[in-house]
């Protein structure tokens, strides 16, 4: 579970999920029990968000205060980051007892794997395991999130714009682990349950959050915890998978190919606005025959054509994922996948995923979303996790 670094809690925090096609907003309230007060979603117009940073800060800015204002959603916001310009890695160093020393150390490595100049980054780091070498030598474990400051100010100025008081801003990716790791889990035809222990929440049990101070500053704070690795993917307006040790993120990347590069696709070929092509490729999906669904047949067939030629991108990518993970030092073998996001809801495309990846896939929903509809709780699962307190 995250913790904001804070001196006092919110019992009422909203977790906001912008993507690059709508926008969603959870409110968690966090007294004595976790629980969803209110939620609401809003769609984004074309171009004001693109690979998950923004581009037309006034629009963004009046989408959120009618999201807010229309919903009664409290103030306080967690704002989720999803973008290729974040990124996390796992260090392995020596044992260095000295903070400044083992910093010093942490920012040498640094410099040499995260993808952008630190100094025009938002850094921060934290211990999250202890491990011997082969001679015996004791080694830390340390994970590292950087991301570009332009990329934080610009969300966090809009949010301000709308009159809303972030809190803190946190990774996409470990929301969603915080959202599914103790969640319900869907198995994805006979057989296929990916038999993994949930994480066990309680007062010590931390993700990794980053919360943004007046200066810009950060910190982060994680846990390493012993269990199987399984790969998290929200199929959503974009496609963001984590890697994760039940609560643990142990690697995460953002690709911005999603639903809503199906649904720009199909809008093009068809001449459809963009929410109907939404609408037509979860009605036809890629499971019916496509002579058996309703519809303008010409439309039917090329949603389906989209799909197909979308599913089999997403496949490129959940595959790139997973190679790239496995080339690195020490990884711990990712057994399953756990699915959320508005795809989950597509007829097909999580079987389709699963069968051409040759892994075992579950669709995950929190428990405390289990009162709505499932395209909804698909939307609200990520927001719902960037909401949760620890």
């Amino acid at each position: 579970m995250a913790r904001m670094l804070s001196t006092a809690k919110n019992k009422r925090l909203v977790g906001l999920d912008i993507q690059a096609g709508s926008v969603a907003a959870t409110e968690v309230s966090s007294n004595g029990h976790t629980a969803v007060s209110r939620f609401g979603t809003m769609p984004l117009p074309p171009g004001v968000v693109r690979e998950g940073e923004v581009a037309d800060a006034e629009q963004l800015t009046a989408v959120l205060k009618e999201l807010f204002a229309h919903n009664k959603l409290a103030k306080y916001v967690r704002l989720g980051l999803a973008s290729q310009r974040v990124a996390v890695r796992l260090l392995r160093l020596p044992a260095i007892d000295d903070h400044k020393e083992l910093e010093t150390a942490v920012r040498f490595q640094a410099q040499d794997l995260v993808p952008m100049p630190l100094d025009q980054a938002v850094l921060d780091w934290q211990v999250v395991g202890h491990t011997s070498g082969d001679d015996g030598e004791r080694r830390l474990d340390v994970v590292v999130v950087a991301a570009r400051r332009e990329a934080v100010r610009g969300m966090v100025s809009a949010l301000r714009g709308a009159g809303l008081r972030p809190t803190g801003v946190d990774l996409s990716a470990f929301g969603m682990i915080r959202a599914l790791a103790n969640g319900d889990r869907a198995p994805v035809g006979p057989g296929t349950y990916v038999d993994t222990p949930a994480a066990t929440a309680g007062a010590n049990d931390q993700g990794v959050a980053e919360h943004m101070g007046g200066d810009g500053s950060a910190a982060v704070v994680a846990v390493r915890e012993d269990g199987p690795a399984v790969l998290y993917c929200d199929i959503g307006d974009i496609t963001n998978v984590a890697v994760a040790r039940r609560s643990a993120c142990l690697f995460t990347r953002a690709c911005p190919f999603g639903i809503e590069g199906i649904a720009q696709r199909l809008a093009e070929r068809r001449q459809l606005t963009l929410e109907h092509a939404r609408e037509w490729i979860v009605h036809v999906g890629l499971e019916a025959p496509v002579e058996t669904i309703d519809g303008d047949p010409e439309i039917v067939s090329a949603a389906r054509d989209v799909l197909a030629e979308g599913a089999s991108r997403l496949i490129d990518e959940l595959r790139l994922t997973l190679d790239y993970y496995a080339a690195q030092d020490g990884v711990v073998e990712v057994d399953g996948v756990v699915a959320c996001g508005s795809g989950t809801t597509i007829p097909g495309l999580v079987e389709r995923l699963q069968r051409d990846l040759a892994q075992r896939f579950e669709i995950g929903r929190p428990p405390e979303l289990a009162h709505l509809d499932d395209a909804t709780a698909a939307r609200l699962t990520v927001s719902f996790g960037l909401g949760v307190e620890g």
